[in-house]
């Protein structure tokens, strides 16, 4: 009885110390790294791609085969009715059934087709490639799409803490308003004025609240965590240091994209792809020589002779060499290679078009990042003389030197340069992140 008691009692510690250990890591907090890590291997656009990828081996395997000889065995059996009838004295009406069965054995193998088959498996393996850089590029954008969402969110939090300082302050202003007022100091005007910043603060700390977790809600949608999954994330803070980083030169970081980028070497290969169609039209103008040969035997119920003296006795070999030249076929020739011709050149455009897009979000990410980190600058220097003012105006407002309304301007002043510098240094922070990102490096999370 004692050992059954100590057995339950050992049960119940397990379970609750399974059950505290799965609680411990449902509510873990996430950090960068580990978003991007789990979107990578859960994102159903980056599975799509891989199952993509799979066809496409398949597609390759099947193209290779083409070289090799065809080999079936066919096979058939039937039974046939015979009425026949004799005209003689009496005449005479008989019936017979005839078993009959036959076996073929074809094989077949194409010799030569104009550099078809060849060219049409390079045309696979270059889009096989195609396909993996493919993967790589949805597996790169995800990473993107997670950084910018998770930025998102510890900038939501940041606000959020300016806002709760705002309030802070109006609060503590209302307060000291309400000790004038009642000393006679302010007016019930001026009361009112504080307590009017005070709500606008408040709704300010509501509204900064419904941004964090909107922000929160993106980035878990982007993992596709469930409905029940507890989401927290790790917040983070940037130095001067990660802020003012040295910008990468403008014209390096764009051709580091286009030799490194998957999105650009996709892009090359498709180019390569659709000239390669063309070779694969333009060889159907060429002769096709192929060979086959077969073997064929049957039986008949109603030979006479034995079942496997016929299948000896009825063999019946064939081999063969196939010419087929092309003369005319409705134009089907010429309007494939007219089509694979359109078709590279499309191909070449979008490449083209491509390149200028990336172009384009570079200089952008470039631009930003100069002008974020000039901002970050300017908004330090404009964030102390906000605060020094905010502090001596409230210390006159105290004294009676200055009014309810030049105490707000100066409090609004100061919670504005506490936005513009935040603001300033989570765009600087992801520009950064973006480029080299873009040069296709590891990026410092």
């Amino acid at each position: 009885m004692i050992l059954q008691k100590r057995s339950v009692f050992v049960i119940i510690t397990i379970v609750f110390v399974i059950a505290g250990y799965t609680a411990k890591a449902q509510t873990t907090p996430w950090t960068l790294e580990r978003c991007i890590e789990y979107a990578r291997q859960n994102n159903i656009q980056i599975k799509s791609q891989k199952i993509t990828k799979e066809l496409s081996d398949f597609d390759l395997e099947q193209t290779r085969a083409q070289r090799f000889p065809t080999l079936n065995f066919s096979s058939n059996f039937g039974v046939s009715f015979q009425n026949t009838t004799t005209y003689n004295d009496f005449m005479e009406k008989t019936e017979a059934t005839a078993y009959s069965d036959n076996y073929g054995l074809n094989t077949g193998v194409t010799l030569y087709s104009g550099g078809k088959l060849n060219k049409t498996i390079k045309q696979k393996q270059i889009e096989n490639s195609a396909y993996s850089y493919d993967i790589e590029q949805s597996a790169l954008d995800i990473e993107i799409s997670v950084i910018q969402a998770y930025l998102q969110i510890l900038y939501a939090n940041e606000s959020l803490e300016i806002a709760k300082k705002a309030l802070a302050l109006s609060q503590t202003q209302v307060e000291r308003g309400q000790e004038m007022y009642q000393a006679g100091s302010i007016s019930k005007a001026d009361l009112a004025q504080l307590q009017s910043q005070n709500a606008s603060d408040k709704h300010q700390v509501t509204e900064a609240n419904n941004s964090l977790s909107s922000a929160k809600l993106t980035l878990k949608q982007l993992l596709e965590l469930e409905l029940e999954e507890n989401f927290e994330v790790v917040f983070t803070e940037f130095d001067d240091q990660q802020v003012l980083k040295i910008i990468p030169d403008l014209s390096s970081v764009y051709q580091s994209a286009l030799n490194n980028l998957p999105q650009m070497k996709s892009s090359a290969l498709s180019v390569e792809s659709a000239n390669m169609a063309i070779s694969v039209a333009k060889a159907s103008r060429l002769p096709t020589i192929s060979a086959s040969a077969s073997i064929n035997t049957g039986t008949i119920s109603s030979a006479g002779t034995s079942y496997f003296e016929q299948l000896g006795s009825k063999i019946n070999e064939n081999i063969g060499l196939n010419l087929s030249i092309p003369i005319f076929n409705n134009k089907q020739i010429r309007t494939n290679i007219n089509k694979a011709e359109l078709q590279s050149q499309s191909a070449q455009l979008q490449d083209m078009s491509l390149k200028k897009q990336l172009l384009s979000t570079v200089e952008s990410l470039h631009n930003d990042a100069v002008s974020a980190q000039s901002q970050y600058v300017s908004a330090k220097e404009q964030l102390d003389a906000a605060e020094a003012s905010f502090e001596l105006v409230n210390e006159q407002f105290l004294a009676g030197l200055k009014n309810t309304i030049e105490l707000i301007t100066e409090q609004n002043n100061y919670t504005n340069a506490l936005s513009t510098l935040l603001q300033s240094r989570y765009q600087a922070v992801s520009s950064l992140m973006l480029l080299d990102l873009y040069q296709y490096q590891n990026v410092n999370y």
